[in-house]
Parts: structure tokens; sequence; C-alpha cells
């Protein structure tokens, strides 16, 4: 038997995955376990619960590999600040201090904490962590690759070509010139966290048009061979990452948004920002298009995989699909940080002998004690009963215009909620849509939900059908226009839904989906992720009754107990 720990962490969204004789076992965010958001820190929770799983202790281990290389990301940081020196004055100390201090000895954090001889502790590049976790778990034997983030050690963006179980480097972009740096720049601009809101900037870009274009032809510069440099002068995230872009910015966009204040579309101030926004999503679409343009060229694949940040965006990834001239892409659906551990696992499984192998589904964390939660529910005055057929229970609830909390099996790795840790609702209504942002989720106006529907149902709902991304939310597709009034709670106003198809037959959201085809004649369900402002997704039956205590919704399903207020 091997067994090979995968671990990332120090910059944002921690994890840990595990691989058995070439089988995914687990994988799983460390802030699932701490209740922080996007957790940095070593993922020794995680970890610890993937062995769980997997009924091993941390002497089964084989080895641990962390995800990238920690003494060639100390040379990039030091060269990048004696660059910019005296500008980096302030950073220079700062992130001299965090690489010396903790992030440099982590290998040896890694072999104390997990209780493993330090010879067993071992590292792959960032990028490679990547570009495996994207192209080994695939449906392709054969693919392009492609991995574009913020920056790894010295890379931001690689091009690759995947066939069997090895990955060839073709040509690679180096810091500071970053898609992903660059998207996080303009997020800050609007008023968002890094690392936490360049998916609402997504969501934000629909309401706007693309009008900032000659100004962003100063901040990003395309080449004919898929190639850009950013404008420097604008950005500051080599010397304040932290807000990412510099005061040239605000004088060639406006001044940038203050953080916190309440969204208003209907004014001029945010409607340029989500001009702003807009022109970010077109120049962002053109560059990774300019990108495949290039991996097409060197490779002649008919099928793409992607991971890094930057391939979470959805929007982007349908129009990869309708126009760089892939056949199939393929979009590791924890494509960021936290999915590179699962990409450094699998490097060392296959490192060992052991074959690769397709990931079908994303339940890999630990599972719901449906028991304890009952226990638990009627300590706090809960009414909570098992029933015998609950998808038939949350269709039932559904069907009334009932908001559903489900927490069911093991939670999902990554971020999405596919159906194990997710909130119901009838996606026909506006108001509900209304009634999730400001009373539930406690967020902007403008997010769109997500709809789930029954696969094989998709073409009469959606322009489309059921592709390699559909089934982790990680494509775009337009909802039919004659179906648009049933669907008005999860249709964005672009006329899109980032929609989840789902096919497991044995699966709670299948059960639910089908009842409710029955039911109502829809096979289609409002799916948003189980928790509440601030914080990460569900992962314990205490979790999500503490949500449902905090927040108003109408139930709560743990696996078969149904929990409801007296």
């Amino acid at each position: 038997m091997s067994a090979v720990l995968g671990v990332s962490a120090y910059y944002h969204d921690a994890a840990a995955a595990l691989v058995v004789d070439g089988q995914v076992i687990a994988a799983m965010q460390e802030e699932r376990f701490t209740r922080i958001k996007n957790d940095a820190s070593l993922p020794f929770h995680a970890a610890e619960a993937c062995l769980s799983v997997a009924g091993l202790n941390a002497d089964d281990l084989d080895e641990v590999v962390f995800y990238e290389n920690p003494y060639s990301k100390l040379e990039r940081v030091l060269i990048s600040n004696l660059r910019t020196f005296p500008m980096s004055w302030k950073q220079f100390p700062l992130a001299l201090g965090a690489q010396l201090g903790t992030k440099l000895w982590v290998l040896d954090q890694l072999a104390e904490g997990l209780g493993v001889p330090r010879a067993k502790v071992g590292f792959r590049s960032h990028h490679e962590s990547h570009a495996a976790s994207a192209f080994l778990p695939s449906p392709f034997e054969e693919a392009a690759v492609l991995t574009v983030d913020g920056v790894g050690e010295h890379d931001t963006t690689v091009m690759w070509r995947g066939q069997g179980s090895e990955l060839t480097a073709l040509g690679s972009l180096e810091y500071p010139h970053s898609l992903g740096l660059l998207y996080a720049g303009l997020t800050a601009y609007c008023g968002f966290m890094v690392n936490e809101g360049e998916y609402k900037v997504m969501g934000l870009s629909s309401f706007g048009q693309p009008r900032f274009r000659e100004q962003f032809d100063k901040l990003i510069r395309l080449s004919a061979d898929g190639s850009f440099e950013l404008g420097l002068e604008y950005f500051a995230y080599m010397t304040d990452p932290a807000l990412g872009f510099g005061p040239k910015l605000e004088q060639l966009l406006g001044p940038r948004r203050p953080v916190g204040r309440p969204w208003d579309l209907d004014s001029a101030e945010d409607r340029r920002f989500a001009d702003v926004a807009a022109t970010l999503q077109q120049v962002t679409e053109e560059a990774l298009l300019g990108l495949c343009a290039e991996l097409r060229r060197q490779t002649d694949a008919s099928a793409l995989c992607l991971a890094g940040g930057v391939a979470l965006n959805a929007v982007a990834n349908a129009r990869l699909l309708r126009d760089s001239g892939f056949d199939r892409i393929w979009v590791q659906p924890a494509a960021g940080d936290a999915g590179a551990a699962l990409g450094a696992a699998m490097l060392g499984s296959v490192a060992l002998g052991d074959g690769r192998t397709q990931l079908d589904t994303m339940a890999l964390g630990t599972a719901i004690d449906a028991g304890r939660g009952q226990a638990v529910a009627r300590s706090l005055g809960l009414v909570a009963e098992r029933v015998d057929q609950p998808a038939n229970v949350a269709a039932e609830l559904l069907g009334r215009e009932r908001i559903v909390a489900v927490a069911n099996g093991r939670f999902e790795f990554g971020p999405r909620a596919l159906g194990q840790r997710s909130l119901l609702a009838n996606p026909a209504g506006a108001q509900t849509r209304d009634h999730l942002n400001r009373l539930v989720k406690h967020r902007e106006p403008f997010r769109p939900f997500a709809p789930a529907v029954l696969a094989d149902r998709t073409p009469a709902w959606f322009d489309g059908e059921e592709n390699d991304m559909t089934p982790y939310m990680t494509t775009v597709l337009d909802v039919r226009a004659d179906k648009r009034d049933e669907l008005r709670a999860v249709t964005h106003v672009d006329g899109t839904a980032r929609l989840q198809t789902v096919r497991q037959p044995a699966s709670m959201m299948r059960g639910v989906l089908e009842s409710l085809e029955r039911r109502t004649g829809s096979p289609v369900v409002l799916n948003t992720s189980l928790n509440g402002p601030g914080e990460p997704i569900c992962a314990t039956e205490t979790d999500a009754l503490g949500f449902f205590v905090a927040h108003r919704v109408d139930a709560l399903l743990l696996d078969d107990v149904l929990v409801t207020r007296p």
C-alpha cells in the first residue's frame, strides 16, 4: 500500500489531501475545522481528518508533499523586494520576516506537527501542483493544461502538455506580470477583499459595459503569442500587497470604492465600478483566449485542463469553451491553492508507481453524524425527527416555498456547495433571491444564485447541454428565454446561470430534483452554500445547527433527521 498526503498552506485556503494506492480518499480545507474563512495556517486539523477517513495513522504515510518550493519562494520574495527598494522599505521586513520566520521552515514544521520523519517530507513546485490537480484526475489521457493564478515561486502562468501520467512544461510567464494579481488589484479597487471578492467582481461585471478599454490598454498589454505585460506603475502588490494597486490607477480610472459602502447600481458612481468590472472581465477573457491559442498551436490537443485561482472564473470558462478551439474543457473544481494540495498528493503517488485516477466526486470531507445532530438539536429545544425519505421531504417543503438547509454525507472539497452542504429554495421567485441575499446570506444585491438541474433535463431549461464543467459549477449557460420566468431567482442579469448538472443516481440532490419534478414539473432547484457572511461552508452537524439557529431558514435536514423549530 502507498499513502501520500499533499499539503498547501501559508498563502490562503490551506488544505490537505490524501491519496492511497492512486485513489483520492479525502481532501479538506483547514477553514472547515477552524471556522476561519480562507484559513492559511498549516492544515493539521484537515490532515488528521483525512487520515481518520482512511483509517490510517501518520506512521502509515509514505510521503508528505508540500505544494510549492519554499526556498525558491524566498528567493523570489527577496529579489522582488530588492528590485523595488526603497519603495518596498515598509514591505521588506514584513515579507522577509514571514519567509524566514515560518515559511522557510514549513517542511520541518510539517514533519514535527504530523509526527513523521523529516526525510518523508518533500515538495513540488507551485504550478506543477496546480497542473497535476487539473490533469491527473481529469477524464483525458492527453490534454493541454493551463495554470493561471497570482504567483507561485516565480511563475504566474504556465502552459503544459499532459500525456498519461506525465506533465511537460511548454512555457511560462513570471512575476510581476500576473493575470491573477491584475484581477486582485481591481478587486480591491472595487472595494472587495482580495482572495475573497474576485467572484463578486465577476458577478458585478454583468451589470456594466466595458467602456474603459482604452484605460485598460495601459494596465495590460496583450501579445500575439499569448503573453502579456502589466503596466507596473499602476500596481502596488510588490510594495503594498494588501491593496495591490497604486495612486496612478485611481488617476486613470477614478477614486476607489470605499470598503463596506452599500451598493446602489442605480447610482452613476456604482455603475462606474460595474463598467470597470465589465472591462476587467473582457480583458481577462481575451488574455486567456490568447494563451489557449498558443497552447493549441503547441499541443494540437482537443481537450484543455485548467487550474489556478483564475480558473474559477466561470464566465471566462464558458467563453473558452465557445471560442478557444478546444472541444472539451475540464476545470479542477477546487482550482485555487486548496486544490494544489490534491495535485501535490497525486504527484507523490505517481512517483511511487501508482496510476492516475479520475475524480468523479467532490464529497471528500468528513461525514455528518446524524444521531449526534439529533441529540444536540433536541437539547437546543428544536424538533428533530427521523424521516424515511429525506429527499421527498425536502421536495415537499420546497414545493411550499420553504427554504431548506441540507447537510448530507461528506462535505465538499472546494468553494462550491454541490448538495452536501447546501441551502435549497424554489428557483422561480425573484423575492426568494432577495430574501436570501438580504436576510440569510447578508450579501450584495447583485450576487446571483446557482441552479441545480437533472443532467438529462439541461437542454429543456438551458441553451446548451451538460459538459465536463457543469457538474461542478465552474461554467455558465444561458437560461432558455421561455424558462426565465420559472427561473427568476437563479437567472443573472445577463441571462446566464452558473448551473450544477446532477447525474449521480444515489445522491440526495438527485432524489430532491426527481421528487420536485414529479410534484411541480420542474427539475430545477436554487442551490447555494450553507454558510453565513464571512463564514466557511459548514462541515459538521453542529456547524449546520448553528447556522439553522442563527438564520431565517425553515428546515434543516441532517442526513435523514428533519430539524424544525417548535
